[in-house]
């Protein structure tokens, strides 16, 4: 099922980077083919997300390193020696960027690279967890800061769909069909490199300057390079990993091994050599699949926990500040109003007799059974008082509360 009939309304992070109506985009574009905006049709600009002054904080003052800072030039990758050092006594530890270098470097034409923006800079960790629950597909987000006349990488495909914002500068843009069209992640572009360059030596689909706003969706697999002109260039790339329909049916395989017809061995003395008799045992096991799919009603919703939890795990959930939650906590009473941390992988799971279960990214948190409806109600994800949690007296509910609270399952709101 392509879109829905939701509208702009309800997805405000997607509706931001459109000029057309979340719903049209997804019918028409998603997917398919890219869609270039220029910044007066849109209704937001996107200086409070990043900015010059933003990298410039980034480079200088957070201590980054690497896989999260890479400079390239003409296309490679350069050694990270060359733009990282030690951070000085108390601070040894090598691999972080060196404003010194970095400033030598993109003097000489290296593109910087500032890779893992969605954990490393507050604004756009806030925007791309709003963009993932518009989405449904997980996404990240880097920048590219590259100086006047430089190409920063050679003509390629990413195996992600991409959202493009340019924050400063000028860009041109060249963009080409694709030649390996969708793209799983183990389908990099360098194993279609000759293909790419071939193609990339044809009239583009799309050839523009993107100026300051500017905003391109551009599905994966479609060919891109660009460069930049007149000065200093500033893009975002949010990448978005698309959940496919091979995603669905690694999930479906995941749980067919809890079918017994699935698990029983091959007759003797097949021969594997033979084309026609494979392909009757594919169309065997795929009718069994069908039916234990149709049979089991609980395997779809094994597969839609699975696909769900792939979601989530891959977003970093609300940030929470260890000494203010815990402050929290203590002042924590009946009239409080709490909700589950946005983004967090929480589900319920089995535990002994007399228990009830939350099962979080790394640990599990037990609590009495008569917790039970009360766990319910707050993995829906609304706020709540304190003191009303589903099926416990005020004074149980705010034990409970505060519990959550402490463990990072809840925040006040």
């Amino acid at each position: 099922m392509r879109g829905d009939e939701r509208g702009s309304g309800e997805r405000p992070a997607l509706a931001r980077l459109l000029a057309i109506s979340p719903h049209t985009f997804a019918a028409e574009y998603w997917a398919e083919r890219p869609l270039f905006t220029r910044a007066s049709e849109l209704p937001h600009t996107f200086g409070d997300l990043f900015s010059a002054g933003a990298v410039d904080e980034l480079v200088t003052r957070r201590a980054l390193r690497t896989p999260f800072v890479r400079m390239a030039t003409e296309g490679a990758v350069l050694n990270a020696a060359r733009f990282t050092a030690p951070g000085g006594f108390g601070a040894e530890i090598a691999d972080q960027v060196s404003a010194d270098k970095v400033l030598d470097e993109f003097a000489a034409g290296a593109t910087l690279v500032l890779q893992g923006l969605h954990r490393t800079w507050t604004p756009l960790a806030e925007y791309t967890r709003q963009l993932v629950a518009d989405l449904g597909h997980p996404a990240q987000v880097n920048a590219y800061i590259t100086p006047a006349s430089a190409r920063g990488f050679d003509p390629h495909y990413d195996v992600h769909d991409v959202f493009v914002i340019q924050i400063a500068g000028e860009k041109r843009w060249r963009i080409h069909a694709p030649v390996h069209p969708s793209p799983l992640r183990d389908q990099p572009w360098d194993e279609h490199r000759a293909a790419v360059a071939r193609q990339a030596e044809n009239t583009p689909e799309i050839e523009e300057t993107f100026r300051p706003g500017d905003v391109l969706y551009l599905p994966r697999g479609w060919i891109h390079s660009a460069t930049a002109l007149g000065g200093t260039s500033i893009h975002l790339t949010i990448g978005v990993a698309a959940l496919t329909r091979h995603d669905v049916l690694k999930e479906v395989l995941a749980t067919a091994a809890q079918h017994e017809g699935l698990r029983a061995a091959l007759p003797l003395g097949v021969d594997f050599t033979d084309p026609a008799v494979v392909a009757a045992l594919v169309a065997d096991a795929v009718d069994d699949l069908a039916r234990f799919s149709r049979d089991d009603p609980d395997q779809a919703g094994q597969v839609a926990r699975r696909l769900a939890r792939r979601v989530r795990t891959s977003t970093r959930p609300e940030p929470i500040a260890p000494l203010a939650t815990m402050e929290g906590a203590a002042a924590l009473h009946e009239a409080t109003t709490v909700s589950l941390r946005h983004g967090l992988d929480a589900r319920i799971g089995d535990a002994a007799d007399g228990q009830v279960a939350l099962v979080l990214p790394g640990k599990t948190v037990t609590l009495p059974a008569e917790a039970a409806a009360a766990l319910d109600a707050v993995i829906v994800g609304d706020t709540i008082r304190a003191g009303d949690l589903p099926g416990l007296d005020s004074a149980s509910s705010l034990v409970v509360a505060r519990r959550l609270v402490r463990e990072g399952v809840l925040v006040v709101r």
